[in-house]
């Protein structure tokens, strides 16, 4: 079972492994406490399959708990002990600066996640090679530790300088604390993040440290809760890097989960891409609060060494997901001051939601604008969820007035702008990392990404416009058909003309059994287990290094002058230029995968191109200015090789395909509808 938790439904997608057969639901999401809305949703979805939750071997889950935290600023107080000399770590931070020019001037500086006052200084010294240069004094941690147990701290971070070289003082304290502060969860930076650069280490373990109490909290009360239920299977949560961790291990570890949520879609979309038959995508994850962009070539989504939440940004392996405050539940709005027309960041939510979900919102959003250009048909979710088609219109109106235009202009510019909006965050994750988008087809999927995929496709170029079966629980279904993943790192620091290959070699050989061991002991069969390493390249002197992941075979043959190769290629890619200074080998990182759920798409008859069989009436919407006819049709009767000419409408239970005026729909073997120019 896979289970994705948004701001507006829980999706979940229940999977029989032995016939291929799936199931689907959609339920309201419960944001003070995300297990009701998830336990709802596994009775309601056991019931259609007539099993009970004690028949599912994995639940497999996103969760968007640790984000929140972080961006509603409720994390945990956290005591942060520190080396002496190095109390003001989080206060001196990097000296980078959000925004355009001049920003400096009016940016307000974010709060680090470990106040001052928290933050206390100790003896003892590693030096850059990992030698004990001073000890550590049992009485002065003491002291420390109980000056943080007055002040109330409810997490505890030890990051000592070099200690990812040697961590042995770490663990010192961590052994203190374990007495003086017994229920105090501790993160130490040599386990969280073994690498260089102190400051991204002990902003990364405080980050770590700060959302742990309320992850651990969320995760062993979903897990008691589904074992009440009778769910006796194991739980795993998605990491950012769109792989699976133990709830255990979540626990321990909850910063590997701040993008959990996103990623969800875009391993879903890996394996709608895999089974269509495409290898470049762009996906268009839309939901009722934000709209999440990625990028995937080759059947590869692009990941980076940063995980960025509002302006906190850690060093955690992610999917390079890009966010924007656009979805279906944003809000429409005409400032006083400007009177130009503006949509989003604010979302309706799922409490009260658009007005023609008829729970009690007032303020148009951009679903009540789909809903008057006649784009949603009044029937949702199969029929059991009508919507109020004359509260939207009264709400939209609104809007026009402000403007002084008609009721269908207003409506039609609300579309326009959250689709530039989506158009902005795409072009971040292509154009500005040196991909051409007319290369790309663009997967929408989410519960409004079919409505505005072929919009969106016309301003990027970027063809065919793919609608996935089940567009709107493709997270759910990203959440079941991913992999265990682990990752260990280590910073080495050298220059290539100096390193020897044997050792490299050694070191990733020691690095790979590390993180075989650890997905063995999560009950993974050793030979089902396969391992990639990652290494982070730069120029000598250059501040900022390009990660690049290789395979042993191609380590083993190529060496590392084929390294070389590779981060001039992609520096050149990147940045337009290469340098003549020698490389540096900065970091290495080993990662262990676990095998691949192999689930096969269901495949459909073979139509004869006439989707007609499927038509449910005519309509009427707006398009090009006017209002057109156009056809509804229920996906769940269309055949392989059907042809739908635009403007037309595509419905099933949990998303609405538009197919646009000037554009023809042409459903695949295995169900996508893919959208071209006609």
């Amino acid at each position: 079972m896979g289970v994705d938790v948004g701001g507006t439904f829980t999706d979940l997608l229940l999977l029989d492994q032995g016939s291929g057969n799936f199931w689907r639901h959609k339920t309201p999401s419960t944001p003070r406490d995300s297990s009701v809305g998830i336990l709802n949703g596994v009775e309601a979805i056991c019931a259609k399959a007539g099993i009970s939750p004690a028949d599912v071997d994995f639940f497999l889950h996103g969760t968007t708990v640790a984000t929140n935290a972080v961006l509603e600023g409720k994390g945990a107080r956290v005591g942060l002990i520190v080396t002496q000399g190095y109390r003001q770590i989080m206060q001196i931070a990097r000296s980078f600066v959000p925004g355009g020019l001049a920003g400096w001037i009016v940016w307000p500086k974010p709060t680090p996640l470990a106040a001052l006052e928290d933050t206390i200084e100790i003896r003892g010294r590693m030096d850059a090679q990992g030698n004990e240069v001073s000890p550590v004094d049992d009485a002065d941690i003491r002291a420390a530790l109980e000056t943080l147990k007055a002040q109330g701290v409810e997490a505890l971070t030890v990051s000592l300088i070099n200690a990812y070289l040697n961590g042995a003082h770490e663990r010192r304290v961590a052994a203190l604390a374990a007495e003086i502060l017994p229920d105090v969860p501790i993160s130490l930076s040599h386990v969280v993040l073994p690498e260089m650069q102190e400051y991204e280490r002990t902003l990364t373990t405080v980050a770590n440290a700060s959302v742990r109490p309320i992850v651990g909290g969320y995760v062993r009360n979903l897990r008691s809760k589904l074992r009440d239920a009778g769910m006796a299977g194991s739980l795993s949560l998605l990491r950012s890097d769109g792989g699976l961790m133990s709830s255990e291990k979540s626990e321990e570890h909850p910063v590997s989960l701040l993008m959990s949520g996103p990623a969800g879609g875009v391993t879903g979309a890996l394996w709608v891409a895999k089974n269509a038959g495409i290898k470049n995508i762009l996906t268009l994850d839309v939901g009722g609060t934000s709209t999440d962009v990625a990028l995937i070539e080759n059947l590869e989504p692009r990941r980076v060494r940063t995980t960025e939440v509002g302006h906190l940004s850690v060093r955690a392996s992610s999917l390079d997901v890009k966010t924007v405050g656009a979805g279906g539940g944003s809000i429409a709005y005409v400032p006083e001051l400007t009177k130009a027309l503006r949509v989003g960041p604010q979302s309706a939510g799922a409490v009260p939601g658009p007005v023609a979900y008829g729970k009690g919102g007032t303020l148009p959003t951009v679903t009540d604008a789909n809903v008057v250009l006649g784009y949603l048909p009044e029937a949702l979710l199969g029929g059991t969820f009508t919507l109020d088609r004359e509260g939207a219109r009264r709400a939209v109106q609104t809007i026009a007035d402000a403007l002084g235009i008609g009721l269908m202009e207003a409506a039609r510019g609300i579309i326009d702008i959250v689709n530039e909006n989506m158009f902005g965050a795409l072009r971040m994750i292509s154009v500005q990392q040196g991909y051409d988008p007319r290369h790309f087809a663009l997967m929408g999927f989410g519960g409004a990404g079919p409505l505005h995929v072929n919009a969106v496709a016309r301003l990027m170029g970027s063809w065919p416009a793919v609608s996935p079966v089940s567009p709107g629980v493709l997270c759910a279904l990203g959440d079941a058909t991913t992999r265990m993943r682990t990752e260990t790192a280590r910073s080495f620091s050298r220059r290539l003309i100096d390193t020897d290959e044997a050792e490299v070699q050694a070191l990733l050989t020691e690095m790979a059994a590390q993180t075989i061991a650890e997905l063995a002991a999560e009950g993974i069969a050793v030979a089902d287990i396969t391992t990639q390493f990652e290494l982070d390249v730069r120029y000598d002197g250059q501040a900022f290094e390009v990660p690049l992941s290789i395979d042993a075979e191609t380590l083993q043959r190529d060496g590392l002058a084929g390294v070389a190769a590779r981060f001039d290629e992609e520096h050149h890619r990147l940045f337009t230029f290469n340098m003549d200074s020698p490389h540096e080998l900065v970091n290495l990182r080993a990662v262990a995968l676990g095998p691949i759920l192999e689930l096969e798409a269901h495949r459909l008859p073979q139509g004869n191109g006439d989707p007609s069989a499927a038509k449910i009436r005519d309509h009427e919407l707006w398009a090009d200015g006017a209002m057109r006819p156009a056809v509804i049709y229920d996906r769940a009767k269309l055949l392989a090789g059907d042809i739908i000419p635009g403007p037309a409408i595509v419905v099933e239970m949990d998303s609405t395909t538009l197919i646009e005026l000037g554009c023809v729909g042409q459903v695949d073997a295995v169900g996508n509808i893919l959208i071209n120019l006609a």
